[in-house]
């Protein structure tokens, strides 16, 4: 299996330790080209000291909409903030060097960068072409709804603002499967062009072949596209340092074509770059499939388990904490799972909206951070606050999460799932103890160790203030607040 590695080496002892990566942004941050400055001007330094060993920034391509996009809407893979293009010459985050200097100072502080790549469409064409199309059902793409027609579609991608600089490939209609658009009739439908296909290898539990998701959809069965992308891929690995990649939308992409290309990549960056996708789906069998097509390759973000986390904080204490892990792949796969609370997509007013209530985030903080299975994502929102939503930052609390992770949650796991509202486990090596409740306040015996005998606990929370004694054989009765998540320590 190569999905890189997520284990983290400590600059000072040279020790292996937990790992912990963080989205680096959310989607609402403001469009002032200022997020790359902010890494190399000492958050970087800031963040490694918190206990975070990675970091995954945001698209660093030019997007359609210059400086007031996300980056998303892929324009030009090879202008990362270096070209007057779509009104700006950086992008939303900075300039192309000011990227690159926010990737050293990472390196400098010992985080390990992540880049996210966005190969699925591209968006924001700078001519339009007329090609002949069959329009097909929304809802299912193995579903033709007209005959032949022709429309005019944008699909001509030449990027005069860049010159042919590091890249004179012309993007047009052979280059893409569909569209979504027609400029002539002005009207929105999927539109899969003459001479070509759908691809396979994608999901296809979702509106019958989901390879259409957005813009002008990329045909990954050209083999002149996937030579271009190879060469960009190479191009931006060589030229901004990073360490892994983080794959956007890659249940629309064939999985042939990253079984290929991240190889490539790796012979680059190392042979344990780490890459994530992003395959977002409940079903974990859906995931389990997709890893199975790309031979292991990639790591996938845990969706199910998000959605678990999700429900919990809504249905309270009708809940059972017992079960939250059911379905996850972390308990099916945790090699390959990359856990998270929250995401840019799942952020308010998003069309994949699911925020998992605050009240629980710090329990699903602790389940992320403190057991042995997955590889925890910290969340940009949740850490730093999302003023658009009026979300409070958890720093705070996530700094004391981090700091047990980074030092105490080592050794074997074992678990106490007491009761519905109540669960909690140990982890053998420092004897931390942690209980969850959903509703009650909550005590529940568990074993640190023999070894522990007379040590004092105390909640590093802070939700509860008593003081545990551990018995001559190693238990003590570890407890919670009504709604809250304590983590025990010797003092």
């Amino acid at each position: 299996m190569a999905c890189g590695s997520r284990k983290a080496t400590d600059p000072v002892s040279g020790e292996e330790r937990n790992g912990v990566m963080m989205q680096f942004f959310e989607w609402y941050l403001p469009c002032d080209h200022s997020l790359w400055n902010r890494l190399s001007s000492g958050e970087a330094d800031n963040l490694a000291a918190a206990g975070v060993t990675a970091l995954w920034l945001p698209p660093a391509t030019k997007g359609a909409f210059g400086d007031q996009g996300t980056g998303y809407a892929v324009y030009d893979l090879y202008d990362l903030g270096e070209f007057d293009q779509k009104g700006s010459i950086p992008t939303k985050y900075g300039t192309k060097d000011e990227y690159i200097r926010a990737v050293q100072a990472c390196h400098a502080a010992g985080i390990k960068v992540y880049a996210d790549v966005v190969l699925n469409h591209k968006i924001g064409a700078d001519g339009s072409e007329d090609i002949d199309c069959v329009e097909y059902s929304n809802s299912n793409r193995t579903l033709p709804v007209s005959g032949e027609e022709n429309i005019k579609a944008w699909t001509v991608f030449d990027f005069k603002g860049r010159a042919g600089k590091y890249s004179d490939f012309v993007w047009n209609s052979g280059c893409f499967d569909g569209v979504d658009w027609d400029e002539r009739h002005r009207k929105n439908a999927i539109y899969l062009i003459k001479g070509h296909s759908w691809q396979q290898e994608v999901d296809e539990s979702e509106n019958g072949n989901y390879d259409y998701l957005m813009g002008a959809d990329i045909d990954f069965d050209r083999p002149y596209v996937v030579e271009e992308l190879t060469r960009w891929g190479e191009w931006y690995m060589k030229t901004t340092g990073v360490d892994g990649v983080r794959l956007d939308a890659v249940k629309h992409i064939k999985a042939e074509f990253y079984r290929n290309w991240l190889p490539k990549m790796r012979s680059i960056i190392g042979a344990d770059a780490f890459a994530v996708g992003e395959y977002w789906h409940k079903d974990v069998r859906a995931l389990e499939n997709y890893l199975a097509e790309v031979e292991g390759e990639m790591s996938l973000f845990d969706v199910p388990l998000h959605f678990n986390f999700f429900a919990a904080s809504q249905d309270g204490a009708g809940y059972d904490l017992r079960r939250i892990f059911d379905g996850s792949l972390t308990a099916e796969n945790p090699v390959h799972s990359v856990t998270f609370v929250d995401n840019h997509d799942t952020q308010k007013g998003q069309a994949l909206e699911s925020c998992v209530g605050m009240w629980f985030k710090p329990h699903a903080y602790a389940m992320t951070l403190l057991r042995e299975a997955g590889y925890p994502c910290v969340f940009y929102g949740d850490y730093y606050g999302i003023p658009h939503d009026n979300q409070p930052p958890m720093k705070a609390v996530l700094d004391i999460l981090l700091s047990v992770r980074r030092d105490y949650a080592y050794g074997l796991q074992t678990d106490y799932p007491d009761n519905a509202h109540g669960i909690g486990w140990t982890r053998a090596q420092s004897g931390l103890a942690v209980v969850l409740s959903s509703k009650y306040d909550q005590a529940i015996r568990m074993n640190v160790g023999v070894q522990r005998a007379g040590k004092v606990y105390a909640d590093v929370l802070g939700n509860r203030t008593e003081e545990i004694v551990i018995d001559k054989d190693g238990w003590g009765s570890f407890t919670a607040k009504d709604g809250y998540v304590s983590v025990w320590l010797p003092r």
